[in-house]
Formats: structure tokens, sequence, C-alpha cells
């Protein structure tokens, strides 16, 4: 068996930032031809995506895959739905989640796994401004005190 150290292809490193994550799931997504190319080539942009569930399906929107340069007229639409592979509980228990207030599903990276692509999804809560400021003032601390004491 072939051992990658790095299959992470993409990741959104904007989402600690705006969202605290409270769990995370990983899904499968359907993907074309021309979009696993992509994809392998880490050409996606995960920085605007979400997750919207329609009755018993789950789609990830607003996810930037890149056209395939060699795809001719079979090229994909970049910010096209891509349906997300879950299990009906697993989607079920998402909507309850996704309904209650200030709640969402975002994708926080995307990696191969055994030869297909899956998706990392964060159940996040929003974040105000001043959560923000306070993070970077924590972070910021513990930076002075790693130097200080690294003498």
């Amino acid at each position: 068996m072939k051992q990658q150290t790095d299959n992470v292809l993409a990741q959104n490193r904007k989402a600690s930032h705006d969202y605290f994550i409270k769990e995370t799931i990983e899904a499968g997504i359907a993907l074309t031809g021309t979009e696993i190319k992509s994809v392998r080539a880490r050409r996606i942009q995960l920085k605007d995506g979400y997750v919207q569930i329609f009755g018993t399906k789950c789609f990830l929107e607003n996810v930037h895959i890149s056209e395939y340069k060699q795809g001719n007229i079979y090229n994909h639409d970049p910010l096209r739905r891509r349906q997300l592979l879950l299990h009906k509980k697993e989607i079920k228990r998402l909507a309850e989640v996704q309904a209650q207030q200030g709640m969402t599903i975002i994708p926080l990276k995307v990696y191969l796994k055994h030869g297909f692509a899956k998706v990392l999804l964060g159940v996040g809560q929003g974040k105000k401004q001043y959560d923000k400021r306070e993070t970077i003032k924590k972070r910021d601390q513990e930076r002075e005190l790693r130097r200080k004491y690294r003498i």
C-alpha cells in the first residue's frame, strides 16, 4: 500500500478565524472526471464554501474548482453545486443542527483517502468581531510566552 504524507489538497484557513468549530464530519464528494483531475492538481478553493441541505440530499455550494486545462468541451462549471455522499441519518442530524440559530456547516479541508476525494465538514457557530479580537490577543500572548521561555 502506498503511503502518502501530504494528501491534503485544500484547506479553509479562514474557517477557524470566522467560526467556533463544534464537530467535524467526513463526507465523500460526487465529482466529474475533469473536476477530480483539477482537485488532484490542487486547483480548488474552499474559502467561501458552505453546505446546504435539500430534503434527503446534501450539497456543497460556492466551492471553486478551476477548469481542467485539457478538458476542452467536457469541462465543468467551476462553481457548480456538488452532492456530498453521506448516510441519511447523518444528513438528518446535520439538518437539525443547521436549523439552530447561528449554526452553519462549512468545508474545512479536501483530501484524498484511498484514491477518493473526501471533504472534512465542520459544524460551526459564527464568531462575533469581539470573539475574533480575543482569539488574536490570546494567540499573540501565547507566542510571546513561547518566545520568552525559549532561550
